[in-house]
């Protein structure tokens, strides 16, 4: 009993750690990352995912540290009403996804 409870906990662990890996950063916590040059300005990664998508505008944003790696997320609505979600490595500028929001 004692192995089997066990082994569920740790197959637990392991589907977990996943959600637990990306982790929400404050306004502080931008602000200095941005200051010390670890990540660049939003305004020049915002206008990189508008340029993927000509005529969309920005409904959201989002600064995320995955696996160690900033990632910033931003949200479009495109001149169609599309939504797409691209992801941008927040360090160097990588476009990373860019994929329509079903």
């Amino acid at each position: 009993m004692k192995t089997l409870i066990a082994l569920f906990s740790s197959a637990a662990l392991i589907l977990a750690s996943p959600l637990a890996s990306a982790r929400d950063l404050g306004p502080d916590e931008v602000l200095k990352l941005r200051d010390a040059g670890t990540i660049k300005a939003f305004d020049s990664l915002n206008q990189a995912a508008l340029a993927k998508h000509p005529g969309s505008r920005i409904t959201g944003t989002e600064l995320e540290e995955e696996y160690g790696r900033y990632v910033y997320q931003v949200e479009l609505r495109d001149a169609k009403s599309l939504e797409w979600d691209l992801e941008f490595d927040a360090s160097t500028g990588e476009l990373l996804r860019d994929y329509q929001d079903k």
